[in-house]
């Protein structure tokens, strides 16, 4: 760690003082960590709060990443993924005993979180939704079901006419357990006018997780950087997060999701209007964001390093930058690969330990709430 003098040389004696009272930051004092020159001080930092914390431990968790379709009414500028409708070229949509089967594909090594997540379909029932919740918690009742975005949830009470927290207790009682975390982007209405203006309002995906934290179901955060947003609206998103968090308590792990500049919308406008993108959504930068992301949310244990968007060498640089968490096994993503993503597919659980080991951490076992798994066999899967 670097000394305190040389923090107030930077112009962060204030915030070094902070971190090491364990006192909260300000938003003022994000964007102060956002330009700071050095980056490794700044992730000195960050690594004494994740290591206050967390200790040596690194967490990971055998899962299944399910992606039921990618036909969706909110056409985000962002998004490579989305179709319009079924009938767009590359459109897709699962039947159930397709998304059974990849539960139940796990080489005899169940999965004990199963996450699925796909488009707003203008079509797909709730009822539907309920039905394979049931049939795959009966199927796999050890595994907790991690499903569905904010906006998914959103999407389904307008569909049903009812309200958000009809939808949740519904789905509660079908088994769900967990909220992905994802659609939170970022909250300035007017960046989010320009990447995502069919999307829920920030504050409505601030109050529809608020709803599910009151009902007993918990749910990951996440925010999309590295597009037209600031490093102020970065800092305020992050401060947005931490104020429902005090609130609701609900948050498990917060996800830096590092914009995948490639087969959308704004990608070509950005390329257009000669940003550059590549800068903006470098690995210094994605670094440095989940350093300020550690030092900001005080309250929300866990920082994933999602190693799809971030690709692996950097997920592995990023337990050192404030990253307590590697996410899983994964299996098949679609999402940030239609977007450009150029990492694997799938990785194994010898895979991931390898990972952590190699940086000098201690791999946990968890579920997808974070309980600590360690002591079961899987054997090597």
């Amino acid at each position: 760690m670097f000394d305190q003098s040389y923090y107030a040389i930077l112009g962060l004696g204030d915030v070094y003082a902070k971190v090491m009272q364990n006192s909260r930051l300000s938003a003022d004092d994000g964007e102060a960590l956002f330009a700071c020159p050095d980056i490794l001080a700044v992730g000195a930092l960050a690594h004494h709060t994740r290591t206050r914390r967390h200790g040596n431990k690194t967490y990971y968790v055998r899962n299944r990443h399910i992606n039921y379709s990618n036909v969706c009414v909110n056409r985000c500028r962002f998004c490579a993924f989305y179709r319009e409708d079924d009938n767009a070229p590359g459109a897709f949509i699962l039947d159930k005993q397709d998304i059974i089967d990849r539960a139940l594909d796990d080489q005899g090594h169940p999965f004990t979180e199963i996450h699925v997540v796909g488009g707003c379909h203008p079509s797909l029932s709730l009822s539907w939704f309920e039905d394979l919740l049931r049939t795959l918690k009966k199927l796999r009742p050890n595994a907790i079901l991690k499903a569905f975005t904010v906006a998914e949830i959103h999407h389904f009470a307008r569909m049903e006419s009812c309200t958000e927290s009809a939808v949740l207790e519904r789905l509660k009682a079908s088994g769900l357990a967990m909220l992905t975390g994802g659609g939170a982007e970022i909250f300035n209405p007017a960046v989010r006018q320009r990447i995502c203006p069919e999307k829920i309002s920030g504050q409505d995906y601030l109050r529809i997780a608020g709803e599910a934290h009151r009902i007993g179901i918990a749910s990951n955060c996440s925010m999309l950087f590295g597009h037209v947003e600031s490093h102020r609206d970065r800092a305020e998103h992050l401060c947005a997060l931490r104020e429902q968090q005090d609130k609701s308590g609900g948050f498990a792990c917060f996800i830096p999701l590092p914009f995948q500049a490639r087969h959308n919308q704004l990608a070509e406008e950005l390329a257009q209007s000669s940003a550059d993108t590549e800068a903006v959504t470098s690995g210094l930068d994605r670094l440095r964001t989940i350093a300020v992301a550690r030092l900001l949310l005080d309250n929300i244990p866990h920082i994933k390093a999602y190693w799809v968007m971030l690709g692996i060498k950097t997920a592995q640089t990023a337990l050192t930058f404030g990253a307590d968490d590697l996410d899983g096994t994964i299996i098949e993503e679609h999402i940030g690969h239609m977007a450009g993503a150029d990492s694997a597919q799938a990785l194994t659980r010898a895979d991931l330990e390898a990972m952590i080991k190699g940086c000098g951490f201690t791999p946990v076992k968890r579920d997808a709430l974070f309980n600590d798994l360690s002591t079961q066999d899987e054997g090597e899967a």
